[in-house]
């Protein structure tokens, strides 16, 4: 039995096992699922096995077995190669998109694979929320369908949130997103003023946390990957554009964030004082 005394599905699937994706596998393996995953990375593969997980040897394996299948690749084009090319007529049960794709793809995934067996669920957290089991989860489609598969979310979820219809959680995903590239924009700034005044980052930095500014973005800045805004910003600029409003913080992101690198910040926040500021 998992989750609020609901009998676990036979079989969940995990298509994509990258950052995000081998953990929650690990999650779900270690509540008492069969677990069966794809990933074009065999050394990820072995990994998963070690783990408990059953290695299947395509995504249309994974479809055709599981009750539940999580998606979690990259992009918008890989969601719809996984779930339109390989999964497609293949599938069995409840398809969940992981993915942080566009609220079109997801309408479009499933027109083609039947009304009511699809939901986006956008991961929020990043890859230590994945690793400990306490993702915040942003779910659109039917909220009878997140019913059925919360089971499956729950080992590795804090947080569900339903949202709306299908495509509600990606549109959240990409608000978060923005949020999230302007607090790292807004914080590298002030803190690079600090700096060039004399003062020492890492003093400035825990007077912040101690005040109204703290966030988990300044507590953590120096374990942030800095991947994928740019694919974000995208999104936000196309979401933008269909509903006439304009987004200037999302164009001052853009300007700002080729500048800001992993090895930038970590020089940044070691940066102490080398004047003395009357």
């Amino acid at each position: 039995m998992v989750g609020d005394g609901q009998e676990s599905p036979e079989t969940v699937g995990v298509i994509g096992l990258g950052a995000m994706g081998l953990p929650i596998a690990g999650h779900l393996a270690r509540a008492g699922f069969t677990v069966t995953v794809h990933d074009l990375d065999a050394g990820r593969c072995r990994v998963a096995e070690s783990a408990g997980c059953v290695v299947a040897a395509g995504a249309a394996e994974v479809a055709a077995s599981a009750s539940v299948v999580l998606v979690i690749v990259p992009t918008d084009a890989d969601v719809r190669a996984v779930c339109l090319d390989e999964i497609g007529a293949g599938k069995r049960g409840t398809v969940v998109v992981c993915s942080s794709v566009h609220p079109a793809t997801m309408r479009e995934i499933e027109t083609r694979l039947a009304p009511g067996t699809v939901l986006d669920a956008a991961l929020t957290g990043g890859v230590r929320a994945a690793e400990l089991g306490t993702v915040n989860l942003l779910v659109g489609g039917g909220e009878d369908v997140l019913g059925e598969v919360r089971p499956v979310l729950e080992p590795w979820c804090a947080t569900i949130h339903h949202l709306g219809p299908l495509g509600a959680g990606q549109i959240a995903k990409s608000v978060n997103n923005l949020v999230h590239w302007a607090q790292i924009c807004a914080i590298e700034e002030a803190l690079d003023l600090a700096r060039r005044h004399g003062l020492s980052v890492p003093a400035v930095r825990a007077a912040l946390t101690d005040g109204p500014v703290d966030s988990r973005t300044l507590r953590e800045l120096e374990r942030m990957r800095l991947t994928w805004w740019a694919k974000d910003l995208d999104t936000v600029d196309e979401l933008a554009r269909e509903a006439g409003r304009d987004v200037p913080v999302a164009r001052l992101c853009r300007t700002r964030m080729p500048g800001i690198t992993v090895a930038a910040l970590a020089e940044l926040l070691r940066a102490e004082a080398d004047v003395t500021v009357m």
